[in-house]
Parts: structure tokens; C-alpha cells; sequence
């Protein structure tokens, strides 16, 4: 009888308006998490089977990763906004406009990712020799992102798709869609780049194609759980009017977060850019310890994709008081857990080199970073948490300002006078102090919105009068 209930409870979707704040975004986030360490996880497999080619491919699909970044952040902003706006339509209990944003979003996002990734098509080469690769490097860069170009329109599926699904509060179906792309991509990578049975072994190029396939499959998952299952989408063409209209919504506060999101790779390609003075070795100890970064900081990406919809529905609703409660919540929860894998990261420093790097000097490359760059990444997760929850108010401003200061005036800056003055140790300990300073101003201005009761009530008047 017992189990009966709690079988029962837990089928029980989540209320995001009713139910107790901790235990709901818990409830959230644990499904988010699981699909993102399939999804990192079987990314850095890729990097791992790719730095075996040797020390010039591993450079060279670090080099990619600003400008592959860039188009995923273009979509993980549109995501930003089609999920506070849906949210908010949802927590105000209007699903036909729910629906028609859902739907909207879909068609801006898939005009955008194919003018944006046609862009760098044509300008490849100038492109990466902006970021500093050799032309010996081009080649090999051509070989990855001439077809990552072609697949990419396939990303507004787990992008776009799995934000729409998020807003209704459904977490684990994107971690299901994520970790199912993620292991389609793990199983295809050897395959395609070292070859098997009939498939020629195709090198980096192999590593693209199996990075395409996966999204063609989330793309199939996430618009068949959407309009068969879900109904969050239309399966017939809006009216003109209703598309105009659901995407200057979305826009409003998709653009401002989409450039807010655009400024890190930006900034990636600028680090990217020193770290590039070092040579080739740093460059690939460095594209190593940024994706070792994406797993250690996914429990901080997952609460970034669990709580703007929390926040949002309860913003719609006028539970400014959930807000604040959830976004204490996760912040202290973030500090403590990052300095946690901080303390693993620097116990298993040694074996990831030696996993992932050929040569000792890219291995010594390796360790360096992960002594000193993950202490920072508590700091991170605030700056990250406090910019989703800016964004989830419909303060997309505030959160594009607040990046821009993070990246260009403190990290960026930080990083690079200590480059100057003190070399790679210093390099790296620039960007850990700026990310800290940056941190500090983040939680202080997000926490000074909630002292009286003037934000709250201005915030819920303007909504409701746009």
C-alpha cells in the first residue's frame, strides 16, 4: 500500500507554482543532470578519441570550439527566451500563446542557425586564422566544420525543442533526448574515425559526421515528443500575424541572451587567441581543460536550464517570494558543490593528462589547469545562476550588461595582464580572480533587487501591461 503511494507520488507531474521550492528544483534538476553527464561525458569521449590521431587534429578541433560555441549560444539564448516566455504564458494559464511562441521559436531558430553557420562557411579560413591557426591547421579545420555547418541546422531540435519542454517543467525528456544523442555520438565516433568493417576510417572528419547523426536524431525525438505527446507545438503554419507577433515576445528577450551567450565564446576565442602564443601544445591542453570544464560545472548548467522556468512560472503568477527562495537555494548549493569537484579535480589531474595527452608537455598543460582554473568555478556558477534568473524575470538587459563586464572587464582583462606579467601560471590565475570579482558584483546587485518590495511590484505591472 505504501509503495502503491509512492509509485503514484512520484508519477505526479511537478507543480512549479505549488510545490515546495528545494524539493521541486531538485526534482528538476537530478533529471537535467543525469542527461547532461551522458551528454559531456560522450563529448569529451569524442575529444579523447580525437586527441589519438595526435597533437595537430586535438589543436585543431580546439580551435573549432569558439566558433562551434558561438552558434550554440546563439540557440541556447533563443532557448532562454522562448522558455521564459512560455513559462510565464503557462504560470498566467495561457497555453494558446504558450503554443504559438513554442511554435515560433522553431521557425526563428532555424532561419538564424542556417545564416549564422553560411556565414562561416564562407569565411572559414579567414575565420580561423583570425584566432591564431597555422595554415597547416586549416585542413584538418575544414575537414570537421565544413560538414559541422551542414548538420547544425539540426541543433534547434535538443536546443530549442527541449527548452519548450523545460517551460512546462519537464526535465527528464530533454536529459533523455540529450543522453540518447550523446550516446549515439559515443558509439558512431570510433567508427567514423578510425573506421570499421565497410566504413573507411575518416579521421576528424569521421568525428563530424557522428556529431551530425546524433542531432538528426534528437531533432526526430524532440519535434515527435512535441507534437505527438507533448501538443506544445502546432503542427499546422501559424498565421503571419500570430508569427510576428511570437517572435517579438521571444526576441525581446532572446536576443539580448543569445548576445549575452555569444559574448563567451567571443571571449573563448580571445583566450583561445593567447593561450595560442604558448603553441600548439598549450592550445590543446587548454581545448582539454575547457571540456573537462563542461562536465565538472553540469550540475551549474543544469540548475541554469531548471530554474529560469521555475522563476518564470512563478513571475507570471506574482510568487516573487518563490523567487528569491530558489535562487538562494541553488546558489549556496552551487558554492559548496563546485568546491567539492574542486578537490576531485585535483586528485585525478594526473590520470586525465595522461588519458588525454600523447605528449608530456601538453599533459604538464593539462594539469596546470585543473589546479587552478576549477577553484573558480563555484564563482562561475553564481554569475551563470544570477544571469538565468535575471533572464527568467524578463531583465534581459541586466543579464547582457552583466556579461559583458564578467567577460571584458574582468575575466578577458585579468587574464591577460596576468599572461603578461607572469605567464601561464598567471594566465590562469587572472581568469580565477576575474570570474571571483565578477561573482561578488553578480549576487549583490540580484540580491539589492529583492530589499524592498518596489522591484517586485513594478516587475509584476510592467508584464502584465506587455
Amino acid at each position: 500500500m505504501i509503495l502503491n503511494k509512492i509509485t503514484m507520488s512520484k508519477k505526479q507531474p511537478v507543480n512549479l507554482l505549488k510545490d515546495p521550492v528545494a524539493s521541486t528544483i531538485k526534482r528538476m534538476t537530478i533529471p537535467m543532470i543525469y542527461g547532461m553527464v551522458l551528454l559531456m561525458t560522450f563529448n569529451l569521449i569524442d575529444t579523447f578519441f580525437v586527441s589519438l590521431l595526435g597533437t595537430q587534429p586535438l589543436a585543431a578541433i580546439s580551435f573549432t570550439f569558439p566558433v562551434t560555441f558561438t552558434v550554440i549560444s546563439f540557440m541556447i539564448g533563443l532557448g532562454i527566451g522562448t522558455s521564459a516566455v512560455i513559462a510565464r504564458f503557462l504560470g498566467s494559464d495561457d497555453h494558446e500563446s504558450a503554443k504559438n511562441s513554442a511554435t515560433a521559436a522553431l521557425y526563428l531558430a532555424a532561419v538564424i542557425v542556417i545564416s549564422l553557420s553560411f556565414l562561416g562557411y564562407i569565411f572559414t579560413d579567414e575565420l580561423f586564422t583570425l584566432l591564431g591557426a597555422q595554415a597547416s591547421l586549416l585542413p584538418l579545420i575544414h575537414e570537421y566544420m565544413d560538414i559541422w555547418y551542414i548538420g547544425s541546422v539540426f541543433l534547434i531540435g535538443p536546443m530549442i525543442g527541449n527548452a519548450i519542454l523545460r517551460a512546462s517543467g519537464d526535465t527528464k525528456t530533454p536529459s533523455i533526448i540529450m543522453g540518447s544523442a550523446g550516446l549515439i555520438n559515443a558509439i558512431l565516433d570510433p567508427i567514423f574515425i578510425f573506421g570499421f568493417g565497410p566504413v573507411p576510417a575518416m579521421g576528424i572528419q569521421g568525428a563530424a559526421i557522428a556529431t551530425f547523426i546524433s542531432w538528426l536524431f534528437g531533432f526526430s525525438f524532440a519535434l515527435t515528443i512535441l507534437t505527438k505527446q507533448k501538443n506544445l507545438i502546432h503542427t499546422h503554419l501559424l498565421s503571419l500575424k500570430q508569427l510576428i507577433s511570437s517572435c517579438r515576445i521571444i526576441l525581446k528577450i532572446g536576443l539580448p541572451a543569445a548576445g549575452a551567450n555569444m559574448l563567451t565564446p567571443i571571449a573563448a576565442a580571445i583566450m583561445t587567441a593567447i593561450a595560442a602564443t604558448y603553441g600548439e601544445s598549450v592550445v590543446a591542453g587548454f581545448g582539454v581543460g575547457s571540456r573537462i570544464e563542461s562536465i565538472a560545472c553540469l550540475v551549474v548548467l543544469a540548475l541554469s536550464m531548471t530554474l529560469p522556468p521555475f522563476i518564470s512560472q512563478n513571475f507570471g503568477a506574482g510568487h516573487m517570494h518563490r523567487v528569491k527562495h530558489a535562487y538562494k537555494t541553488s546558489i549556496k548549493f552551487v558554492l559548496c558543490w563546485q568546491l567539492l569537484i574542486y578537490v576531485v579535480l585535483i586528485i585525478a589531474a594526473p590520470w586525465v593528462a595522461s588519458a588525454f595527452a600523447k605528449e608530456q608537455k601538453v599533459a604538464d598543460i593539462i594539469v596546470l589547469f585543473m589546479w587552478i582554473f576549477p577553484l573558480g568555478y563555484g564563482f562561475q556558477g553564481v554569475i551563470i545562476l544570477t544571469n538565468s534568473s535575471f533572464n527568467a524575470l524578463h531583465k534581459p538587459i541586466v543579464a547582457l550588461v552583466l556579461s559583458f563586464i564578467r567577460l571584458f572587464i574582468c575575466y578577458v582583462p585579468l587574464a591577460s595582464i596576468g599572461s603578461y606579467f607572469y605567464g601561464l601560471h598567471g594566465f590562469f590565475i587572472g581568469a580565477l580572480i576575474g570570474n571571483l570579482v565578477m561573482a561578488t558584483i553578480s549576487y549583490r546587485l540580484f540580491s539589492k533587487q529583492f530589499n524592498g518590495d518596489e522591484f517586485i511590484v513594478s516587475s509584476v505591472a510592467q508584464e502584465k501591461s506587455s
